[in-house]
């Protein structure tokens, strides 16, 4: 074991596996101290080879992962998008930091391999939520056509969109810049509609506050008018106003944007749509039916299609294992950020023996939306 130990990666796993110093420290036998010291950047104290193994075998992370020299960019809390930052616990929070981190690790991979769609994401900072989200359509072209998949636009257009499989709503969506590159990452706990909206809802942060701090009540509050108006341009509402509107037109009509059946409440009534007293006796029945926090005929989830074709083009190669192996990551990180791709439950792909993926000469990724 000759490379040399790296200790901001020691620290990155355990906050993914949301450990602390002394849980880590009772998992191989040391002192929270000693633990600490290892995490440092100019670490004193180099671990024996026996303690490497240890922290291995703690944090089920491959060994190769604390050997590897490569420095894993850092991504500041600041200019995350969290949601939910009173309900969440600091372990949460770390850990998501450290999924984003491991996206951007990811990322640069899968760039040094593929020529993957540059980033076509303008600054509407100090723009009305409303009329950044009617510009930006016009922008890429849109028009007040319903959008059919969130997730492969935002990749046309250079967002790198990862999947979460944390175990909690408090950690539902977040998304950042990083350099010049902007990333989202989606629980795959939502439902479909909810997952467009976090989508759409994350864009806005990008566009409305790339060089501020995307996070507090006004900077959701924008983040949600955008989504709102993205996801269902005013014009194509207004042609209901006047007509009888009950929740059963409501559960037919949210197919046409795709959304949930609150959504498009919410919006009907901000364009003007219903009245007061419709909004009220709308939201009063879609309560009494789940649907705040579930869909009746819901869509399909969506996934990545950069990620399913990057996935694919290595099918032959060892698939998802290998690339894990060759990313020095533990197979369920790596499928937690990739929607799951290429693992099917009791069927995992095993790597090929001494299977290795070839320089590929970066072929273009050709995107529709």
């Amino acid at each position: 074991m000759s490379a040399k130990f790296n200790p901001s990666r020691l620290k990155l796993a355990r906050t993914r596996r949301q450990l602390t110093l002394k849980a880590l420290a009772d998992k191989v036998g040391m002192s929270s101290r000693m633990v600490s010291e290892h995490e440092k950047e100019y670490c004193k104290h180099i671990p024996l080879e026996e303690t490497i193994q240890a922290f291995s075998k703690a944090l089920n992370y491959p060994i190769d992962f604390f050997l590897d020299d490569d420095s894993i960019e850092s991504v500041e809390k600041d200019t995350v998008s969290f949601r939910s930052l009173k309900r969440m616990r600091a372990a949460q929070e770390h850990a998501a930091i450290g999924a984003g981190q491991l996206g951007v690790m990811i990322n640069d991979f899968f760039e040094s391999r593929f020529s993957l769609p540059a980033a076509d994401v303008p600054n509407y900072r100090a723009v009305e939520p409303e009329a950044a989200a009617e510009a930006l359509r016009q922008e890429w072209l849109l028009g007040c056509l319903s959008i059919g998949n969130m997730i492969h636009l935002l990749e046309k257009h250079g967002v790198r969109v990862f999947s979460l499989a944390e175990n909690t709503q408090d950690v539902d969506a977040f998304s950042f810049w990083k350099g010049n590159v902007p990333y989202i990452f989606l629980n795959t706990q939502k439902s479909g509609e909810r997952s467009r909206f976090d989508a759409a809802h994350e864009l806005g942060h990008l566009v409305l506050h790339r060089h501020g701090v995307p996070q507090g009540r006004d900077a959701e509050a924008e983040a949600d008018q955008f989504a709102s108006a993205f996801l269902m341009p005013k014009t194509t509402i207004l042609p209901f106003k006047g007509k009888t509107i009950t929740i059963e037109s409501i559960l037919s009509l949210k197919a046409k944007w795709k959304v949930s059946a609150m959504a498009l409440i919410v919006q009907m009534k901000n364009v003007g749509v219903l009245s007061e007293w419709q909004y009220k006796n709308l939201i009063i029945t879609a309560s009494k039916m789940g649907l705040r926090t579930k869909e009746i005929n819901g869509i399909q989830r969506e996934r990545s299609l950069v990620l399913e074709r990057i996935v694919n083009s290595y099918k032959d190669e060892g698939g998802v294992s290998q690339l894990a192996k060759n990313l020095h990551l533990p197979l369920d990180e790596l499928s937690s950020l990739i929607f799951k791709m290429g693992v099917v439950k009791g069927n995992i792909e095993k790597p090929k023996e001494n299977a290795t993926f070839k320089n590929k000469s970066k072929p273009n990724l050709t995107l529709v939306k």
